[in-house]
């Protein structure tokens, strides 16, 4: 390739053919920067579950409301796009499988979760690309906006629920963050970022934490109703495995292996299509799972005195739903196996009594044949007696009809009698002979 001079003299690099994903694949090293959040602030995200031409939809939609808002719209290859309205900033975020839409602006007065700003963008103009799965409202206050500092736990009663409420410090305990991960009347799970000292950026970080956090512990635990309805068939698989299992031992007969045969593959059927039905949804729960556990980790999380830790409330909620799903998981796995190899024997066994089957029925064709051939051997003795016979005569009678011409002929019967063995060994060489014509087709072959 030669080079290129610019105007200047010096040289610039070629221009090698891109990578169609070479934009994608950069792009989500910045697709979800943290923002800069100040304080106070509130913040409002929901999450909506979406298919592919459900997000391709709702990307039209968000373009045009950021044309309506003289604002260009997200790319071809943008996940993440920011607007400004209503005083703040909407931003729109595309998933694998879940949209969300966050709204962060100036509350209404200094006290944590008063009314949302008028003007917001989830009002009746809104249109939700799917069902909503994850909803939650953060607000950002000061230090002492509450009159006390460390946090009161009774200070925080007519917001949370006393029986879950949860707290955690982080930034070397310039913040603390409390929820109760109950929704309040607009559905939302309430959590307030108590800044003690953290700068702007610091903030935007730690509230989009907490805010993944939500989002992505209700999304691990989609897979927990899938594997309590898989729950009661893998159950029934499993039973049913051990009453087949039971009677392979005594099964003897091919018609009896044939029928277990029958009733292994439904069950391997059945089996497999819960398998493949919750295989996504199994191994999402996992991923989404390791991502809170990646986010706490981030947040470096610290104890409140008095309040339960966030992360060991969720380790009580959270953990024995992904036990439950990976059990059910492993049962799958397991089961399948064991079907397999039921199966795999039970095959073996049919493939057994059928070639003993077909061992008895060669020797049974074996004992036909050596019996037909015997039959046809004695056929043949009595067919060589019997035109012998008739062979012998017919030298009889023409012998008697040449004396009785006047030739001079000994006596017909000693003719007759004479013509006896050389009749009797013209006619064997004779059928011996047509036998072997026919066998010699046979004998190529």
């Amino acid at each position: 390739m030669s080079e290129i001079w610019d105007a200047n003299g010096g040289t610039r690099l070629p221009a090698f053919e891109r990578h169609p994903l070479r934009a994608a694949v950069l792009g989500e090293m910045h697709a979800r920067p943290f923002r800069s959040v100040g304080s106070p602030r509130l913040m409002l995200h929901y999450a909506f579950t979406v298919d592919a031409a459900a997000a391709r939809q709702d990307r039209l939609w968000f373009a045009e409301l950021c044309a309506s808002h003289g604002a260009t719209g997200p790319g071809e290859s943008d996940r993440s796009h920011v607007l400004p309205i209503a005083g703040g900033t909407l931003r729109w975020e595309q998933h694998a499988e879940f949209i969300t839409y966050t709204f962060d602006a100036a509350p209404i007065g200094e006290q944590p979760f008063g009314p949302v700003p008028a003007g917001h963008p989830f009002g009746a103009s809104f249109r939700a690309p799917g069902p909503m799965l994850a909803a939650a409202r953060l607000d950002v206050i000061e230090a002492g906006t509450l009159g006390s500092d460390p946090v009161d736990p009774a200070s925080l009663a007519r917001w949370f629920d006393a029986a879950s409420l949860t707290a955690l410090q982080s930034e070397e305990g310039q913040a603390v963050a409390v929820t109760d991960f109950r929704q309040d009347g607009d559905g939302l799970t309430r959590i307030l970022l108590i800044n003690r000292g953290m700068g702007d950026s610091q903030t935007g970080a730690l509230a989009q934490r907490l805010i993944e956090v939500e989002t992505y512990r209700t999304l691990a635990l989609l897979g927990l109703p899938t594997a309590i309805g898989l729950s009661p068939d893998v159950r029934r698989i499993e039973e049913e495995l051990v009453a087949l299992t039971n009677r392979m031992a005594g099964a003897t007969d091919l018609e009896g292996n044939r029928d277990l045969l029958q009733r292994l593959s439904d069950l391997a059927a059945a089996l497999e299509a819960g398998a493949a039905s919750s295989a996504y949804r199994f191994g999402a729960s996992r991923a989404y799972h390791d991502i809170v556990q990646a986010r706490l980790g981030t947040i470096d999380e610290a104890p409140v005195a008095g309040l339960l830790a966030t992360s060991a409330f969720l380790a009580r909620r959270l953990a024995p739903a992904m036990r439950t799903i990976q059990s059910v998981e492993e049962r799958q796995i397991n089961l399948s196996r064991k079907l397999a190899r039921a199966t795999t024997l039970l095959r073996t066994r049919i493939d057994v009594d059928m070639e003993r089957q077909n061992r008895d029925l060669l020797d049974s064709m074996n004992r036909r044949a050596r019996m037909q051939l015997r039959l046809q051997q004695t056929v043949e003795g009595l067919s060589v007696a019997a035109v012998s016979y008739y062979v012998v005569g017919l030298v009889g009678y023409l012998a008697k009809g040449l004396k009785e011409t006047g030739l001079p002929m000994p006596d017909p019967g000693l003719v007759a009698g004479s013509a006896v063995p050389l009749v009797v060994l013209a006619i064997w060489w004779t059928v011996r002979r047509i036998r072997a014509h026919h066998a010699e087709p046979d004998d190529k072959h």
